[in-house]
């Protein structure tokens, strides 16, 4: 037993009292700054852009930059397979209720053709998908708008959309840029408002 107005233990238990808390810390630090428990990232690779070969030596070959392609004034698309020239386009016939743009970009053999519509043509999803004719037409979506993607009548791949109530497009592309029609889709910008 220890006598009364002793003191000598406790100052020796409340240094390891103090020692016991701070390994405590530091292993609790040590377990939060590590990522145990945390769960693991899904690493995406981007991939590096490749150079197009042009039979010119490599120092004079340049990955092509990333430019607009304008359908219409306020409509364009940020990204095109590399190779496609503006070959065509403008205003689209003039309708009653209807305006709008549209464009053809293309090289020998392979094309993109877009068309984007204005008014009353494109006031809600059933009236503007019976207006453009698709082939094996599938339901799909442009950037969580309704949409059907399937054969154009005079041949290749088309997708079309409502943009929003007052705008309508369709992209068209040849078979050669089939796998690519989604991703030009996907790539539109338009400003919000009419």
């Amino acid at each position: 037993m220890i006598p009364e107005g002793c003191g000598i233990g406790q100052g020796w238990r409340a240094t390891l009292a103090a020692l016991a808390l701070a390994v405590t810390a530091l292993i609790i630090y040590a377990i939060f700054s590590s990522g145990f428990g945390r769960p693991q990232r899904a690493g995406v690779v981007t991939p590096q852009p490749v150079p197009v070969s042009t039979g010119r030596p490599a120092a004079a070959a340049r990955v092509p930059e990333a430019s607009l392609a304008v359908v219409s004034d306020n409509f364009w698309f940020t990204y095109l397979p590399a190779g496609l020239e503006r070959d065509g386009g403008g205003a689209i016939k003039p309708e009653p209720g209807v305006d709008g743009g549209r464009a053809r970009f293309g090289s020998a053999d392979r094309f993109v053709e877009a068309q984007v519509e204005h008014g009353t043509v494109a006031a809600d999803w059933a009236s503007y998908r019976k207006r453009v004719a698709v082939r094996d037409a599938r339901a799909t979506t442009v950037r969580g708008r309704p949409a059907v993607v399937g054969g154009h009548p005079s041949g290749g791949r088309m997708i079309v959309w409502l943009e929003r109530v007052g705008t309508g497009a369709w992209i068209r592309v040849s078979d050669s840029l089939s796998r690519e029609l989604v991703a030009i889709a996907a790539s539109v910008k338009a400003p919000v408002g009419d």
